[in-house]
């Protein structure tokens, strides 16, 4: 199996409500041998919110890893010249960190271990769920679009009625996303018909 051995770093950002989808996931990559790192942001540190306790999410997270969680920028540096990552995968990447991240603004242990593994020409995968992708931060969905070593989980329009410029990732592709990255190539079609089918439940 292709992530049998690898290290793979798995951030987190405040996308609350995608969590119950994003954990089995990463069980599933376990299982498949892959060693997972998580890191996660100080939102998801420290925030409690209406779908759950950040003290839960931290916990279910460190069980299902059985690894330390990075949440600091010194100890997520050393993933990249010491503990390097085979792919960083980022889900879900809310639009505040897209749009740091487009911009090199690296100010949590996520863009720190993303900036990490860019820096040794390796994998990062992106999987979006950001209300204003086709908004204010489409300029900086297209710079990342365009850079190398960036790869996106397909992605679509989840309520283009009501939210039109909003884009989440369907996740049911996460893991073949992650397999296309680790060969050096994006999965296609990436922009796809979005449903509620192509959430995990």
């Amino acid at each position: 199996m292709i992530f049998k051995d690898k290290r793979i770093g798995f951030g987190l950002t405040g996308s609350h409500h995608t969590f119950p989808h994003i954990f089995p996931i990463i069980e599933e990559l376990i299982k498949q041998g892959a060693e997972v790192v998580p890191f996660i942001t100080e939102t998801v540190q420290y925030t409690d919110t209406k779908h759950g306790k950040a003290k839960d999410n931290v916990e279910k997270l460190k069980k299902i890893t059985s690894h330390p969680i990075i949440t600091t920028i010194p100890d997520a540096e050393p993933y990249g010249p010491d503990k390097p990552l085979d792919v960083m995968i980022i889900a879900p990447l809310t639009g505040n960190s897209m749009s740091k991240f487009a911009n090199a603004h690296t100010d949590n242990a996520v863009l720190m271990a993303a900036k990490s593994t860019l820096r040794n020409e390796n994998p990062v995968l992106l999987a979006l769920t950001t209300n204003d992708a086709l908004g204010l931060n489409a300029k900086n969905l297209a710079a990342l679009l365009n850079a190398k070593h960036i790869f996106f989980v397909p992605f679509g329009q989840d309520n283009p009625y009501q939210k039109p410029s909003s884009l989440s990732a369907n996740l049911n592709e996460l893991i073949p996303a992650a397999e296309a990255a680790l060969n050096g190539k994006q999965i296609q079609p990436i922009i796809v018909p979005y449903s509620t089918k192509n959430v995990l439940k």
